[in-house]
């Protein structure tokens, strides 16, 4: 059975497609079979991984609809060992045309049942809101990770983010577990980048990861390039990052 794990956080610029693109690959990169769901309508996970976003004929917006099955959305991509289910534009219009929708938060977990057992890791990109896709992620969801970037207002939306995760504990998936914080754009040399670090692992001990996702030049230039930071630039700061990270989740699951 796959373990799925939405990443998710309502801030924007905080590092979640960055995270849910390049642990996706780096999974896959140590013999994990992996799939990557991006439920963003930017779709930066799926052009970060190399997909033409014109060439997209069938996308999440249609595994949320349930018109058409996982199996038939589901894409290769380059990196070994990892498929993706891609977005487009037209996810902006699902919350409106699921609003009246008896099951409108489980149609995600619904889609998901049919390859449940195809992978050892479902990864999920949410877009920066708490809405329904959102809702959906972390109702299929076996445990989340939020990354908190290290900079000024850092925890600023946090609490609301964990009230959300409680009251879907408590409503849509008993099971939900926060899988850890994940500290994005760290800089040694900043003070503010410590003072962050510190309060976090202060403020949250065993939840945070032990891995730290360092500020990286490579890191934002990958996508730019349809390719991970892996497949981009093995040597970097940001690939070993991304590969001790895919390590730690690895051990934290056995």
């Amino acid at each position: 059975m796959a373990k799925t794990i939405a990443v998710s956080n309502q801030k924007g610029g905080v590092g979640k497609t960055t995270t849910s693109l390049n642990l996706a690959a780096c999974l896959g990169i140590l013999e994990k079979k992996v799939l990557l769901i991006d439920l963003d309508p930017q779709a930066n996970a799926t052009s970060g991984i190399g997909i033409e976003l014109s060439n997209i004929k069938k996308s999440s917006y249609h595994l949320l609809e349930h018109t058409h099955k996982i199996k038939e959305i589901i894409l290769k991509s380059t990196t070994p060992n990892l498929d993706i289910v891609p977005s487009n534009i037209d996810l902006v219009a699902i919350e409106l045309e699921l609003v009246n929708h008896p099951n409108r938060e489980f149609m995600l977990k619904e889609a998901l049942s049919d390859v449940n057992d195809k992978y050892d890791y479902i990864i999920i990109d949410c877009a920066p809101s708490l809405g329904l896709i959102t809702l959906n992620a972390l109702t299929a969801a076996d445990s989340v990770i939020i990354p908190i970037q290290c900079e000024y207002y850092a925890l600023e939306g946090l609490g609301k983010l964990l009230n959300t995760i409680k009251s879907i504990q408590k409503i849509h998936n008993k099971s939900l577990e926060i899988e850890g914080l994940l500290l994005t754009m760290y800089d040694s040399r900043l003070r503010l980048s410590n003072q962050v670090v510190e309060e976090v692992k202060k403020h949250f001990h065993n939840m945070v990861f032990k891995t730290i996702i360092q500020r990286n030049v490579k890191l934002g230039e990958a996508p730019s390039h349809g390719k991970n930071i892996i497949d981009y630039d093995s040597t970097s700061k940001g690939a070993k990052n991304y590969i001790n990270l895919a390590q730690e989740l690895i051990n934290n699951n056995f």
